[in-house]
């Protein structure tokens, strides 16, 4: 009986050391963290492709989890808006544009009652994010886009 508790004790606890050395990214870490700082540089070496990526799914074995949805339920405020900052934001390379919108409510469709139920504060980050404003004025005028495609229609639409 003692030999079959122990090897079972250390089964689990090799099953445990694997999911943290495999969940432990860069992202995950500055999370845990809750410094936005530490975010901002974790995510400095994501190739623009794969940034949303990143932030929005870590694979352990047969689970996946998302860091951003981590963050909001471990209470890392400050690290949950340092990365809804970074994924709504909009890059560029030569092929394309990259805007993490479509990525996020694709990962998450029910972010918004995610997000006012556990992290209200965040609410107005998120939507502060989803309009593009232009920088050059014409008579006036500055060009607006608001993107509301996902507050507004539901994946079954």
């Amino acid at each position: 009986l003692c030999d079959a508790f122990g090897w079972s004790l250390g089964l689990v606890s090799r099953i445990l050391v694997r999911t943290i050395n495999e969940g432990s990214t860069l992202v995950m870490k500055a999370i845990n963290l809750n410094s936005a700082k530490h975010v901002k540089s974790a995510l400095a070496a994501a190739p623009r492709k794969r940034r949303a990526t990143w932030m929005l799914k870590v694979t352990v074995g047969t689970q996946s989890i998302s860091p951003l949805l981590w963050s909001i339920q471990s209470g890392s405020i400050e690290a949950a808006k340092a990365i809804i900052e970074d994924l709504l934001t909009f890059r560029a390379d030569r092929d394309r544009y990259y805007y993490g919108v479509d990525d996020l409510f694709l990962r998450h469709p029910d972010f918004i009652q995610v997000i006012t139920s556990e992290a209200p504060v965040l609410l107005r980050v998120l939507l502060d994010r989803l309009i593009w404003r232009s920088r050059v004025v014409v008579a006036g005028v500055r060009r607006v886009n608001i993107y509301l495609e996902h507050l507004v229609i539901d994946k079954d639409a």
